[in-house]
């Protein structure tokens, strides 16, 4: 039991360090490569925050844990917004100046619900899974022309600033690249072991687990990232870090577990994780992308609640796993 537990600890812990790296790495080729920076920031970055997702979700899908592939990926989303946002708020307000970030908000509430579709009937076929990422694919190369469209956008100008604060050599960039790759899949694979070892041992579904434990250490580079570009007035940036990682993981992380292994969706997780996860994403729409004139913003009082509706979501699942004991 000790054992397990070290391994989420440990799991985490080296996680969340090699996401980083494998972050630096992947947007210094990028930039090597004459990648625009809003791309990076759109694409790479968005891909590399969620890589904790994604090769997590994949693991559990191969070993046949469908509930703690479902918890993480739909569990990090609550966190990005609930969590993490709202903790961002409440250290500065975020200011929403982008109009790719205004565009991919609406966007970012439509798969949401298209989502929520597709598992109604409680089920995530392969032909579902192909449907995301068609999608996923489809939202990759509009992302890639609005990059390549408003290269002048101030999410543009915040992501350049950021690059310019890590410069790297290509051959170091490469690096870090491939060694966050190799420790990011050791990592999860030790995470995923403990996981589900602990729900075992205390009779939890995995996919509580998911939702908890799992989903708010794969969210960690998001927190980091979101907090450190507030900190340098990057509101965009730290806004940016979450749209993307939300799609990354409704499509490409839900999408890949389920091409691996059909998932069963448990009716909880549709009267319960997914309500959670819309009226989120609701609530974000609303705040971000203003309205009548008014600018997006995201101020303390919004932040306030975001982060009480994660912490009230979080007691009830405590709550759940109390009075199943």
């Amino acid at each position: 039991m000790l054992m397990s537990v070290a391994a989420i600890l440990l799991g985490l812990a080296v996680l969340v360090w090699s996401a980083d790296r494998f972050v630096d790495g992947a947007s210094a080729t990028a930039r090597h490569a004459g990648m625009p920076p809003l791309l990076i920031g759109m694409v790479i970055v968005g891909f590399g925050t969620s890589a904790p997702e994604i090769v997590v979700s994949i693991i559990s899908a191969l070993e046949g844990n469908p509930g703690l592939a479902l918890g993480n990926a739909y569990g990090s989303n609550i966190a990005n917004i609930g969590l993490i946002l709202g903790i961002t708020a409440l250290i500065s307000p975020i200011a929403v100046h982008s109009q790719v970030l205004r565009k991919e908000l609406p966007i970012l509430l439509l798969i949401t619900l298209l989502s929520l579709s597709l598992l109604w009937n409680g089920w995530l076929a392969r032909t579902d899974a192909i449907m995301l990422l068609v999608v996923f694919v489809l939202l990759m190369a509009w992302s890639i022309r609005q990059g390549l469209r408003d290269g002048n956008d101030s999410m543009a100008a915040e992501q350049e600033r950021e690059l310019d604060d890590n410069l790297m050599s290509l051959k170091k960039a490469l690096f870090w690249l491939l060694a966050g790759l190799v420790l990011l899949i050791i990592s999860s694979r030790i995470l995923v072991w403990g996981a589900v070892n602990v729900a075992q041992a205390f009779g939890v579904s995995d996919l509580i687990i998911g939702l908890t434990i799992v989903a708010i250490g794969t969210s960690l580079p998001e927190l980091a990232s979101s907090i450190a570009a507030i900190r340098k007035n990057e509101h965009d940036l730290a806004l940016g870090n979450v749209i993307g990682s939300n799609l990354f993981n409704t499509l490409a992380v839900v999408g890949l577990a389920g091409i691996i292994h059909p998932l069963e969706v448990m009716p909880e997780v549709l009267s319960r994780d997914f309500m959670v996860m819309i009226v989120l994403t609701l609530s974000l729409f609303v705040l971000g992308f203003g309205f009548k004139g008014r600018q997006g913003r995201i101020n303390r009082f919004e932040g306030a609640f975001l982060l009480t509706v994660y912490v009230a979501y979080t007691g009830w699942l405590a709550g759940n796993v109390i009075a199943a004991a």
